[in-house]
């Protein structure tokens, strides 16, 4: 039967959503956890080519980390990573036995002789040397034999396969493990690093086990606290130490592992995030580099649909990598599905022609003051708008609509509705204008320069600044609560922030609502009938 022995990277992996910046005491205290919850290897973070900074899981050379280890265990290894390009191994000073006792490298597809060559210099020095074969997927049987081979003649603790994107599915481990298992020699390790992007870390991990502990071979399994990592995360420790106890004799202490969660995560999930999310499963499917992911989040707030379509359009190799460059250019194309939009914009002007607009936002405030807004309507009779959502309490002239989710909301809870209001889509929701639809370009009334710059109240605005509209009061432009539910008229409404940070979303739109405002002084009156706290922020 194989020994199992269990890899606890919140440190290293970690270190991705926390910049390394964990705090003395936080990685003095997790790894202190780790050795009492008798983890047997801890990697305690990353060496780097630059100097070490007090709190930081990047050290420069192993004696930085020797504050952080508190009574040294002698039945754990203790590591560190280096990506095999980016750390100068000659600053390595000899191995002193007083913190790190291995160093892990990280190399990519096709570049394993050169991460030997630095493994060589390393174990020169008196560490032990164990590699991480990045993206394991992208390799053939050709490419896994001749790893095999020259990991044979160099003899490391172990070759880890790491499902780099969190694409693999069963078959593929088994295939990759078990070529590997056949070719490498019985005395070295196989590891296994996996990612969540499919939900899968943890089954693909079980699976690991399972499968290779009928060889006898001694197999190493990567996890991190609460599956902190970067994008999707990892497996998580407080699962495989459970499972390893209850399935595969294992002596975890779980209580150090929940003290541990207790005292460290619980900090750092409530300020950062990370784990499964349905943009890092696109990543997973098409086997994409998750900082491609991230950039789309980030930069444009690409909706599912539209970035699995710009992931979609890449090639395998571009997919692997991050050219922001090529990808700003991909987004530019799926975004640009330029319409003919002259007759909608003739309709709209003609619409709005010397009479008032209202636009009906989704703010709670719209029904909590429904007799005023209902007689400014009867008073004024505008031409009555509904942003990116329908009321049920108003039967309006026409629905804008500027993002996808809630466009196809509105059409699964307000059919009816939805059927009896002219509606006015921007092109990245669709081309091509259905039943009592008209189509506007999306280009035309964006602006970029903020996170949110997709605000449906403030693109509504410049649709009407287009067709000069001059007249435009705005009833449910609500500053948003810390509480979702409690901010809109349907508490059951999709969000468009799903980071919750909407002290920062309601700076940033009130920075864009004044930034509009200035720029149609003479021309535009806006007026915020209910609500009103962009007005004065």
């Amino acid at each position: 039967m194989s020994n199992i022995r269990l890899l606890d990277c919140t440190l290293r992996d970690g270190a991705y959503i926390t910049n390394s910046d964990f705090g003395e005491a936080a990685i003095r205290g997790i790894i202190k956890k780790m050795q009492e919850a008798r983890v047997e290897v801890i990697e305690i973070g990353w060496l780097k080519d630059t100097p070490h900074k007090p709190g930081s899981s990047f050290f420069h050379v192993p004696e930085d980390a020797e504050p952080y280890i508190i009574e040294k265990k002698p039945n754990v290894l203790y590591t560190a990573m280096i990506d095999w390009d980016r750390y100068d191994v000659e600053r390595l000073p000899e191995y002193n036995g007083r913190s790190v006792d291995a160093v892990r490298v990280v190399f990519p597809h096709g570049r394993h002789r050169e991460g030997i060559e630095v493994g060589k210099k390393i174990r020169e020095k008196g560490y032990k040397v164990l590699f991480q074969a990045a993206n394991t997927l992208a390799y053939n049987d050709d490419d896994l034999a001749e790893l095999a081979e020259c990991m044979n003649e160099f003899m490391p603790v172990s070759v880890s396969i790491v499902d780099t994107f969190g694409a693999m599915f069963f078959d593929d481990l088994e295939h990759i493990a078990g070529i590997l298992n056949r070719k490498l020699l019985p005395q070295i390790n196989i590891g296994f690093h996996a990612h969540n992007n499919q939900q899968l870390a943890f089954a693909l991990s079980i699976y690991f086990i399972e499968f290779m502990k009928k060889s006898g071979r001694d197999i190493m399994v990567d996890s991190s606290l609460s599956g902190m990592g970067r994008g999707a995360g990892n497996t998580t420790t407080e699962l495989m130490t459970s499972y390893l106890n209850r399935k595969q004799h294992g002596n975890y202490d779980l209580n150090a592992v929940m003290d541990a969660i207790d005292v460290y995560m619980t900090g750092y999930s409530e300020k950062y995030t990370w784990g499964y999310s349905t943009p890092y499963f696109i990543a997973g499917m098409y086997q994409c580099h998750v900082n491609n992911i991230a950039y789309l989040t980030k930069n444009h707030r690409a909706n599912a649909r539209d970035m699995r379509s710009i992931i979609e359009s890449l090639s395998v190799e571009e997919r692997r990598k991050y050219d922001y460059d090529l990808l700003e250019s991909k987004y530019i194309e799926n975004q640009n599905r330029i319409v003919d939009d002259a007759d909608a914009l003739r309709e709209l002007r003609n619409a709005v022609a010397g009479k008032k607009v209202l636009l009906i936002a989704p703010g709670k405030s719209v029904d909590l003051e429904l007799d005023k807004v209902r007689s400014y309507i009867d008073s004024e009779k505008p031409v009555t708008i509904a942003v990116n959502a329908l009321n049920p309490n108003y039967d309006c002239d026409y629905a804008v609509f500027v993002s996808p989710g809630r466009y196809e909301y509105a059409m699964s809870y307000h059919p009816a509705q939805m059927k009896n209001t002219r509606k006015i889509l921007l092109s990245n929701i669709k081309k091509e204008a259905g039943e009592n639809e008209i189509v506007i370009n999306y280009n035309t009334v964006i602006k970029r320069g903020w996170e949110h710059f997709d605000n449906a109240v403030i693109l509504t605005l410049r649709l009407l600044n287009k067709i000069d509209a001059a007249d435009v009061t705005i009833a449910g432009f609500d500053v948003f609560r810390t509480k979702y539910n409690e901010s809109y008229a349907d508490p059951n409404l999709p969000t468009l922030n799903p980071d919750n940070k909407w002290d920062e979303l309601n700076e940033e739109i009130s920075d864009m609502y004044h930034d509009f405002c200035n720029s149609v002084e003479g021309r535009m009156k806006i007026v915020l009938l209910t609500g009103g706290s962009f007005d004065s922020m």
